[in-house]
C-alpha cells in the first residue's frame, strides 16, 4: 500500500513553503556567508558525529527522503519525498520500498541510480569491503537485514522485524546517498553529491567553499550562487563578525541567550529566533575504568548536580530539564514532568541530594580528608567548555577535586570512542526526534556511539519492544519507562537541554530553524537573498 497520505501531506507542506517565497518574489544570486564554529574532522557526513558536518555538507547530497525543511517541528507526517519519488510499506511492516528518481545526476554528471541506495547502505550496515574510519550510525541499521534493487529505479530495505521509526531516520540529515563510483577515502575529502550545491574547497582551520549546482534535478533551484563558511572558533569574534555585515548568517543554533542580547543591540535588524535544539548537555563516564566502575561513586556524581544553577548561569534560565528524550512540547517523547521528579537527583531539594551524594563518597572511601583528583574532559568550544568548568564547581561539593582537560575538535569524538577518558563533559544531539535513534546509538552495547561502555541487556530488550510496538500511545509509555530507566542507572546524566539563537541579516529569506533537531534543517536550496 502506497503511503499517499504522506506524499499529499508533503505535496501540501512544500507548496505552503513555496508559497511564503514565491509572495516575496525569490531571487537568484549572491553567496551566502556564514561563520562557522570549528573545523570538522572531514568532509564525510557519514562519519561525523557532530553538526559541525551537516551544516556545511548537507547542501551537498540528498537523501531518500527528507524532514520538509519549513516545519520547525520534524515529525514522520513532515517527511517528504527526494531522490525518491514514492515510498510503500508491505503488510506485514518487514519491507520499505522506494520508487526512485529517473535523470538525477552526481556531481561528476554520473547517473545516480538504485546501486547507489545499495552501495551507501551496506557501507552503513558493515557489508561492503570498503570501510568507513568511523561509521557511528551503525546501529540505526541493526533491523535491516539487506538492502536490494529492482531495476536502476526501486529499492527496499528488508527487515528482520518492523520497525516504524525507519523512515524517520532515512530522513535524517545524517542519511545521505553516497555514490558507488567514489570511494569513502575521496569523500573525506572532495565529496560528490547529487545536491543544490557542490563541493569546492575544504581548508581546515580556514573555510568550506560550495557552488551552486547548474543540473540540480529541481529546476529553478537554488536560488543561491554559493556559500561559503568561515571558520571563526571564537564566539565573540564571530559575532562581531555578523553584527558587522561580514557575514550574513550566524552559525545555527549557536548563539547563547546572553549573546543574543549583543546582537539585538548592535544590529536591531537583525532576524534572531530562539528553539530548543534537541542537543543534550550530559556527563559522559567511563564505567568500565576506576573509579567510575564504582557504581556508588556514579550515583553521587548524578545526585551532585544543581541543573537549575546550570540553566541560570548558562541561559539565563532559558533551557529545559529532561531525561534522553528532549522535553515537551518541542520533543514528541518526553517524559512526564512528575515522574521525571521521581528520579534520584531530579527532587528540587539540591542540598538533600548533595548530603546523599557525599554519604555515598564516604562509602566509596572518600570524604573531606581525602578527595577524589580526576580530569573532566571535553571538546575545546565554548558550548563545551563553559559548563564544564560548572561541573568542575559543582563536583567540589561532594569531595571531587577536577581539572579541566580540552580536546580539538578533530580529536575528540575519536577519543571518547575509544574510551580514553574518564569524565567527560559532552554534547549529545538526536539526530531525530525518535527513540530508536537516540536509544540504539547512545546506549546498546555495541553501538560505536555509546562512549560510556554502558551495557545493560534487559534494557536493549526494552528497546527492541518499543521499537517493534506499531500503536503510537503504547509505544511512548514503553519510552518513558526506558529513559526512567536509563537516569536511574546512571548510564549517562543528562544536566539540561539547551535553547539557543540563530541570526541572519533580513535580506536572507526563507530560512527555517528546527525546533526537535539540530540536524536536519540545512539543505539551503530554496534560500535566498534579497539584496
Amino acid at each position: 500500500m502506497r503511503s499517499v497520505r504522506a506524499l499529499a501531506v508533503a505535496a501540501l507542506c512544500w507548496l505552503s513553503a513555496y508559497d511564503v517565497s514565491l509572495a516575496e518574489g525569490p531571487k537568484s544570486g549572491g553567496v551566502l556567508r556564514m561563520y562557522h564554529r570549528d573545523s570538522p574532522g572531514s568532509a564525510s557526513i557519514h562519519e561525523g558525529a557532530s553538526y559541525s558536518f551537516n551544516v556545511p555538507l548537507m547542501p551537498i547530497f540528498n537523501n531518500l527522503v527528507i524532514f520538509n525543511q519549513h516545519v520547525a517541528q520534524n515529525s514522520v507526517d513532515t517527511i517528504v519525498p527526494e531522490l525518491a519519488e514514492s515510498w510503500a510499506w508491505s503488510d506485514d511492516k518487514k519491507k520499505l520500498t522506494f520508487k526512485l528518481r529517473n535523470g538525477v545526476k552526481w556531481h561528476d554528471g554520473k547517473p545516480f541510480t538504485s546501486a547507489d541506495v545499495k552501495c551507501t547502505f551496506d557501507l552503513l550496515m558493515g557489508k561492503s569491503q570498503q570501510k568507513f574510519r568511523q561509521n557511528p550510525r551503525k546501529s540505526w541499521y541493526d533491523q535491516v537485514n539487506d538492502v536490494t534493487t529492482n531495476g536502476d529505479y526501486e529499492a527496499s530495505f528488508n527487515l528482520k522485524r518492523p520497525q516504524p521509526a525507519l523512515l524517520s531516520l532515512l530522513a535524517s540529515g545524517y542519511t545521505p546517498i553516497y555514490p558507488c563510483h567514489v570511494s569513502p577515502a575521496e569523500m573525506r575529502t572532495k565529496p560528490i553529491g547529487t545536491g543544490p550545491f557542490k563541493f569546492v574547497e575544504f581548508k581546515a582551520n580556514e573555510s568550506i567553499k560550495l557552488t551552486k549546482n547548474p543540473d540540480y534535478f529541481k529546476k529553478g533551484l537554488p536560488y543561491l550562487d554559493g556559500i561559503e563558511f568561515t571558520i571563526v572558533t571564537n564566539r565573540s569574534t564571530a559575532i562581531l563578525g555578523f553584527v558587522s555585515g561580514k557575514f550574513d548568517m550566524t552559525f545555527p543554533t549557536e548563539v547563547s541567550i546572553p549573546l543574543l542580547k549583543d546582537v539585538k543591540s548592535q544590529a536591531p535588524n537583525a532576524i534572531c529566533v530562539v528553539e530548543p535544539s534537541n542537543v543534550a548537555t550530559n556527563i559522559i563516564i567511563n564505567s568500565s575504568a576506576p573509579p567510575f566502575d564504582n557504581l556508588d561513586i556514579r550515583r553521587a556524581l548524578a545526585l551532585a548536580l544543581d541543573r537549575k544553577a546550570f540553566i541560570s548561569i548558562l541561559f539565563e534560565g532559558q533551557a529545559d530539564v529532561g531525561g534522553t528524550m528532549q522535553p515537551a512540547p518541542a520533543g514528541l517523547w518526553a517524559m512526564p514532568k512528575e515522574m521525571l521528579e521521581t528520579i534520584p537527583g531530579y527532587g528540587p531539594d539540591v542540598n538533600a541530594n548533595r548530603e546523599q551524594a557525599r554519604k555515598l563518597m564516604q562509602k566509596a572511601g572518600y570524604g573531606p580528608d581525602k578527595h577524589l583528583q580526576i580530569k573532566v574532559s571535553t571538546r575545546n568550544i565554548p558550548i563545551y567548555r563553559d559548563p564544564a568548568i560548572i561541573l568542575i564547581d559543582q563536583l567540589k561539593t561532594i569531595y571531587i577535586d577536577a581539572e579541566l582537560d580540552v580536546v580539538d575538535t578533530a580529536q575528540w569524538f575519536p577519543k571518547v570512542a575509544r574510551k580514553d577518558y574518564s569524565l567527560g563533559l559532552n554534547l549529545t544531539g538526536n539526530a531525530v526526534d525518535e527513540p530508536d535513534q537516540s536509544f540504539y546509538e547512545n546506549y546498546s552495547c555495541e553501538s560505536e556511539r555509546n562512549y560510556t561502555n554502558y551495557c545493560n541487556r534487559e534494557i536493549e530488550k526494552l528497546f527492541d519492544q518499543q521499537s517493534a510496538e506499531t500503536d503510537p500511545e503504547k509505544r511512548k509509555k514503553l519510552v518513558w519507562e526506558i529513559d526512567k530507566k536509563l537516569q536511574e542507572d546512571v548510564a549517562r546524566p543528562i544536566i539540561l537541554h539547551s535553547r539557543t539563537g540563530t541570526c541572519w541579516q533580513p535580506y536572507v529569506k526563507n530560512v527555517t530553524v528546527m525546533s526537535n533537531s539540530s540536524y536536519n534543517g540545512y539543505r539551503y536550496e530554496d534560500v535566498w537573498m534579497d539584496k
